[in-house]
């Protein structure tokens, strides 16, 4: 794995007709930190990941890799900016089977050059990029489902399948997009543990719901609300920022 590219978004507007969905939004990812971005159902949250992933084009706003300015993703390029992502759906190939989705995932990657990246010349065996995908499997503690076609899987392993189909292209930087998001305590103990786990090398961007999540992984947190910014800073920052008591007050979430 390269070292993880200092990622920055400046100045990031979104509209939608007339809707105002982001409002010059700027975030930072230092290398090798975990970054959080929280805020109240509408808030914008899920908008600003689009746009880190190509997915939805900025009204304006520039985007800086590792120092350099660049023009905005599309979400093929991704990977070979060292990023990767999951998504709120999943987005599993339902008929496939576990070890077939990742690996399909693989040769999708390999027309981007992600194999000969990966394998240092591509002449390394197909087999190798299954032991890769097992070895993720075993890490994410899923091998016994190898076999199992997705559409049987328990929603909570199609979370940790999900992201192990990221983790095969080996990124600098990995996009979680609510990742606790339908997990019982059990599963998010377990997320909780491997994202902290993966910090080390790594840059890791997560839009999330809960709090407990979000306070006991992340070293830095921006707030949105209605598009807008309205904090950011360490955990123990947020956790007393009162612009981000009141956003959250009536709601369900609680810091």
């Amino acid at each position: 794995m390269h070292h993880p590219a200092e990622l920055r978004l400046d100045g990031v507007t979104v509209d939608f007709g007339g809707l105002r969905a982001l409002k010059n939004i700027s975030i930072h990812i230092t290398p090798g930190t975990v970054v959080g971005i929280i805020g109240p159902n509408g808030a914008g949250k899920t908008t600003l990941f689009n746009v880190i992933c190509g997915l939805v084009a900025p009204t304006s706003g520039t985007i800086n890799l590792g120092g350099t300015e660049r023009k905005w993703p599309r979400p093929h390029e991704l990977t070979e900016l060292g990023i990767a992502r999951t998504l709120q759906g999943v987005g599993l190939f339902s008929e496939l089977t576990v070890l077939e989705n990742l690996l399909v995932g693989a040769n999708h990657l390999q027309k981007r050059n992600f194999l000969k990246t990966l394998l240092g010349g591509g002449n390394k065996s197909e087999n190798y990029i299954r032991q890769i995908a097992q070895e993720l499997l075993n890490e994410l503690e899923i091998s016994n489902f190898a076999e199992t076609v997705a559409s049987q899987l328990p929603y909570p392993i199609t979370k940790r399948v999900a992201i192990a189909r990221a983790l095969m292209c080996d990124p600098t930087t990995l996009l979680l997009d609510e990742p606790a998001g339908g997990l019982g305590s059990e599963d998010i103990s377990w997320l909780k543990d491997f994202v902290a786990a993966k910090r080390d090398g790594r840059s890791i961007l997560l839009v999330e719901h809960h709090m407990d999540v979000i306070m006991n992984v992340c070293d830095y947190i921006y707030v949105l609300n209605f598009g807008e910014l309205i904090a950011h800073g360490t955990p123990a920052q947020i956790r007393e920022n009162p612009e981000v008591i009141a956003a959250y007050l009536g709601g369900d979430e609680s810091l």
